[in-house]
């Protein structure tokens, strides 16, 4: 195929992404897990990007995981995403930024109902008003946080002090990146390169570096599916499908696993970490676990944040291979300061 062809078609796999003014919704899960990565988020586009972020202490949750998990009625569902909007609105803006994967794709479902059914979105505006005096109007641009930091990959790459190569041998890293299925497979043409081929994280990696890692699983569900999860005695299907994935990267050398959504970044390091000690095995380069960040937390990493300060800490595979391949200096005795360490398995080989 001639490359003008190949360059017409990827173009209709592209997005709107605003460029400034920027209304951030939160991410009710991602706050618990790994707190440090939305802080982050902030930071890098006030301080190295220049642009304004409003992050707003009046948010709620957007009900994701009770809405997928049949205990929140869409009605309610929209009428709470109604009041975000409406918040935004209040406050100026007309971008709206969400930072969970499940509220992307929930968020985007909701103005896709309103736009095919308006008399569902007359009856939504009916529910916030009788319930809270509030009206709104749908943002002119919504997008997920990781399309952000794609779509200024460059303008990042020029304030970097790390790159994803290995500072001795001077080779790219070997990297995985996982799409949250909430942000390509439910409404593709949402996504940046679509279902069949999301760029968003990818698009980092190579901008950045390392050594994109196309492998089987590569679009497997990283397990967490919710009533997967949520129901106790089901999780050994969620287990399940993330150690298919971890067995699928293992004969590829993989140094890193990124990814955009906080539930598919919680289970591929906690069953990670489960997999070692129930299968004895670890599935990364040199024979060692493999750490497991988001989006943000690697784009702080590379501009030079300090590992702890990102909240590097709160995973549970260990992040120090990693930065020793890097070449990034940190202080072991500052990780866990003001708490006591955790107990290791053997078999992580912690730094």
């Amino acid at each position: 195929m001639k490359i003008e062809g190949k360059k017409q078609i990827w173009s209709s796999y592209q997005k709107e992404i605003a460029n400034d003014n920027y209304y951030y919704a939160r991410s009710c899960i991602r706050q618990n897990f790994f707190p440090g990565a939305e802080n982050m988020f902030i930071k890098i586009l006030r301080e190295q990007l220049n642009k304004n972020i409003f992050d707003d202490e009046r948010q709620t949750t957007c009900t994701g995981i009770g809405y997928h998990s049949s205990i929140v009625l869409p009605e309610t569902t929209m009428t709470v995403i109604a009041r975000q909007f409406s918040l935004m609105n209040e406050a100026g803006y007309d971008n709206f930024i969400c930072s969970c994967v499940t509220s992307f794709g929930l968020y985007t479902e909701v103005i896709e109902t309103w736009t095919h059914f308006p008399e569902t979105l007359e009856k939504t505006k009916e529910y916030l008003y009788k319930s809270t005096g509030r009206t709104f109007q749908i943002p002119q641009n919504l997008v997920h946080a990781s399309d952000i930091i794609y779509k200024f990959r460059y303008e990042l790459l020029h304030k970097l002090k790390y790159k994803l190569i290995h500072h001795k041998t001077g080779k790219p890293l070997n990297v995985v990146e996982h799409i949250g299925c909430h942000y390509a497979k439910i409404f593709p043409h949402k996504g940046v390169g679509g279902a069949e081929y999301p760029h968003v994280l990818a698009g980092l990696i190579e901008a950045w570096g390392g050594n994109m890692v196309d492998y089987p699983e590569r679009r497997h569900c990283c397990g967490f599916g919710f009533r997967q999860y949520l129901i106790k005695a089901n999780r050994g299907y969620s287990y399940s499908h993330s150690l298919k994935k971890f067995e699928s990267m293992q004969p590829y050398e993989v140094d890193l696993i990124i990814t955009n959504c906080p539930g598919c970044n919680y289970f591929l390091d906690r069953w990670q970490y489960v997999a070692a000690i129930e299968e004895k095995k670890l599935f990364g380069a040199e024979n060692k676990a493999i750490p497991v960040l988001t989006f943000e937390e690697l784009a702080a990493l590379l501009l030079g944040y300090d590992p702890w300060k990102i909240g590097l800490q709160m995973h549970q595979i260990p992040v120090e291979p990693l930065l020793d391949k890097i070449g990034i200096t940190y202080n072991k005795k500052e990780k866990y300061f003001g708490t006591k360490p955790p107990q290791i398995p053997e078999i992580l080989n912690y730094c």
